[in-house]
């Protein structure tokens, strides 16, 4: 596939993961739900955490995420509370080590602010008292600023072992945020970005955001803060350790971040290297949006589903 038509691919998946009526015409196709399966853990809770046990048996990390992009008001933004309250219980319970990711459009940021501050902060306080720590999660451009504001007042509130942040290298802001947060001591996820975004916002060509997520990892490597390093793309890696070995970093002053599915070669590779491996684990039955993106990420993997479709 040439780069043209990759990016092409890219853009029209980017586009399907936000078309709610093909949700579920695609979430009955058999071949769809194989290859979701790879990417997600299981629609329910019982079924990630035998996932995330798995993952602590090979000497991996985890961070939960409840997939659930279609809140529609401000009750089901509570239920996403009560979900996340069941999964920080259960991660006591069970003694895996893991955290928990949440998105604030599922606290209900689209609906209203304050109340996707009040629940983010419902979430937090249990994982405070619990010891634990809450990734909120970056999500579209539009809603960047408001994400960070929030996760700001959380961060006043319990502290940098409890809330911290995520960052996009293709948005063209992030090194600019990159500094700010580690100013304030705000533990930071650094990510390519997966969503469909215009130039003005986003770097349109992978060299920039490469290049900006390098800029970015060094500005976190400096800051003396513990943050996850959340890339499979080998370059990047190979990038970070030079940097780090340059600076005198120990293994454990920062951790690699992976997704559910993806690499476990070079998951295993790291362990085994000493450095610490988180694995993101997505859940629920409303994976469609996620999928989609995992799609967008590695379009080939599209053939595999229509091979499937037409042997029927």
């Amino acid at each position: 596939m040439t780069t043209a038509s990759a990016q092409l691919s890219r853009s029209a998946l980017l586009y399907l993961s936000r078309q709610a009526g093909l949700k579920d015409v695609a979430t009955r196709l058999r071949p769809f739900r194989e290859l979701a399966s790879r990417f997600i853990a299981g629609e329910t809770l019982e079924e990630a955490v035998d996932a995330v046990k798995a993952l602590t048996a090979r000497g991996l990390l985890a961070s939960f995420d409840h997939l659930n992009e279609a809140v529609k008001n401000p009750e089901e933004t509570r239920d996403e509370v009560r979900e996340y309250r069941r999964l920080l219980a259960r991660i006591d319970q069970t003694g895996v080590k893991a955290n928990v990711s949440l998105k604030l459009t599922q606290c209900g940021l689209l609906l209203d602010k304050a109340l996707a501050l009040e629940n983010a902060r419902a979430v937090v306080a249990d994982a405070t008292q619990r010891g634990s720590f809450v990734r909120v999660d970056m999500e579209e451009s539009a809603v960047t600023q408001a994400t960070l504001d929030i996760v700001r007042e959380l961060h006043a509130e319990f502290g940098e072992p409890h809330v911290g942040a995520v960052l996009q290298s293709y948005l063209r802001r992030t090194e600019a945020d990159a500094r700010a947060l580690c100013a304030e001591r705000v533990r930071i996820r650094l990510c390519k970005g997966a969503y469909l975004e215009g130039p003005d916002v986003a770097y349109p060509d992978k060299a920039d955001v490469d290049a900006n997520f390098v800029r970015c990892m060094k500005v976190l490597l400096d800051s003396g803060v513990y943050h996850g390093i959340a890339t499979h793309d080998e370059r990047m890696i190979d990038a970070t350790l030079e940097y780090a070995a340059r600076q005198g970093l120990p293994r454990g002053a920062y951790e690699f971040q992976m997704l559910y599915g993806i690499r476990r070669d070079l998951q295993e590779r790291l362990v085994k290297d000493g450095h610490p491996v988180r694995i993101y684990v997505p859940y629920g039955r409303h994976w469609y949006p996620y999928f989609m993106r995992r799609l967008a990420e590695r379009p080939a993997n599209l053939w595999f589903v229509m091979r499937n479709l037409v042997r029927g």
